[in-house]
């Protein structure tokens, strides 16, 4: 096969890929590709278009917007819960939430940023992988102590998915990841040597191919067996968005309306700063204007300046509110786009809460593609470890619609009850601690769950 070889959904995804990315970064991003974003006027002259592309400004809702929605998301981390295990097994567990990249990087913050990336692009991945293994492992014992069943994850999204083929089903029978690169020069007077790499993964084997500048075709440095080729599974999982909770998607072509149009009032605000002078005579006009001149006027002369009136620019204004205002109610934040102050803005708390039963709706929903693709994610883990152990995903259904002293009245009120459970209370102990010491690290987690059940005997 070609190795280089795009599937053709991702030529044509390709272009609002690159478009989401600057809308979603603004800034000098953005900027640096404004001539993709603000549109010229029929026979605009170049250099007034080019001195408006120079003055380029973009506000930026929808990148606050997704921010918003993985910031509120993951304001408590996923409660993840380990059962039936031993101290050894719960401890890898423990570590690699902690550390899921082997560069620091928590599982929660990983899962943050796919979450994030899957609202700008609409999909994006994780690449399960373990340490290369050099010699065969003998026994399981020799491959922990080596370090070969640390299994480790590796972000990437649809603009470095190329190609890909998927069974009946919808599984990924096999995808082709590129990857480019600056390489390091061998000494300070080389330029630096650009790379490409192309990753290719099977449901058994794996390939890698490098392609240096100046190389004619990718050549293969590396190629195996990873690690899922005992359960028969591509290494790359799929956390994927529905096209009604693809925020990106449903604001894109708003933010672009917006950016012109708010470009064109700012454009027509500043020339009409400059107001040019008009002469009302019958008699021929010689005389030079500017401002270490004056002017003679005749008696029945008259002077002036060209001022536009103004109704455009309220016309203006409020089509720019309409636009602010619809991009954030198809993003369910219609109650962020109205005015922080003045008449009517003032909310009692129920109101509130009515306001955003919406928004909530729709983060539990993505509360809910979360913890299920963490599930995926990390029982995909345990199937190529073979761990003997029992894992969920819990949390990520508050939204602080309440603070923690309801939460807890709550759980006291429940208590009360005295319910013949030990498991409903086993429940609420964790539940409580887990929104309390939701930023704590998973090992003391795991430790007072283990307290909860030993204290709490069937």
């Amino acid at each position: 096969m070609d190795i280089t070889a795009e599937h053709p959904e991702y030529r044509a995804g390709a272009a609002a890929w690159k478009r989401y990315s600057d809308l979603y970064a603004g800034g000098e991003q953005l900027k640096a590709h404004g001539d993709a974003y603000l549109a010229p006027r029929a026979k605009e002259p170049q250099d007034i278009y080019s001195e408006r592309l120079s003055r380029l400004f973009y506000e930026n809702y929808i990148g606050s917007i997704i921010d918003w929605y993985g910031a509120t998301l993951f304001r408590r981390e996923p409660n993840i819960v380990l059962e039936q295990t031993d101290n050894k097994t719960r401890s890898y567990y423990a570590g690699f939430i902690e550390n899921c990249d082997r560069r620091g990087t928590t599982l929660s913050q990983m899962l943050r940023r796919q979450f994030v990336n899957a609202l700008v692009y609409g999909r994006s991945y994780l690449l399960v992988d373990f340490p290369a293994a050099g010699e065969q492992a003998v026994t399981r014992a020799d491959e922990d102590r080596r370090g070969l069943s640390n299994a480790y994850l590796v972000p990437y999204d649809p603009r470095d998915l190329i190609n890909w083929s998927r069974d009946m089903d919808g599984a990924l029978e096999w995808v082709v990841l590129r990857q480019k690169s600056t390489a390091r020069s061998a000494s300070v007077d080389e330029e630096p040597m650009r790379e490409t790499r192309y990753l290719y993964f099977d449901r058994s084997r794996y390939r890698i191919y490098r392609q240096q500048d100046g190389e004619a075709a990718p050549r293969i440095v590396s190629e195996g067996l990873h690690g899922l080729s005992k359960q028969g599974s591509v290494p790359l999982l799929e956390m994927s968005i529905s096209d009604g909770l693809w925020l990106m998607n449903k604001a894109a072509l708003l933010q672009v309306e917006h950016l012109n149009k708010s470009n064109a009032l700012a454009w027509a605000i500043s020339m009409g700063l400059f107001s040019m002078p008009v002469i009302y005579s019958d008699r021929e006009w010689k005389q030079i204007l500017g401002e270490s001149y004056y002017i003679q006027l005749a008696p029945h002369d008259r002077f002036g300046w060209t001022e536009p009136e103004g109704k455009v620019y309220r016309i203006a204004s409020d089509n720019l509110a309409r636009l602010k205002e619809e991009i954030y109610r198809v993003c369910y934040l219609i109650q962020q786009a109205r005015p922080v102050s003045g008449a009517g803005s003032q909310q009692s708390g129920l109101s509130k809460q009515q306001d955003l039963y919406v928004t909530h709706e729709v983060l539990r929903s993505y509360g809910d593609l979360v913890k299920d693709f963490s599930k995926v994610v990390l029982r995909t883990i345990q199937a190529a470890r073979e761990d003997k152990i029992v894992i969920d995903v819990q949390g990520m259904d508050d939204f602080d619609i309440s603070d923690f002293a309801a939460d807890l009245a709550d759980a006291e009120t429940l208590l009360r009850m005295d319910v013949p459970s030990p498991t409903l209370k086993k429940t609420i102990y964790k539940k409580i601690a887990s929104k309390y010491l939701c930023d704590v690290r998973q090992d003391i987690k795991d430790q007072i769950n283990q307290e909860i059940d030993k204290a709490i005997v069937q």
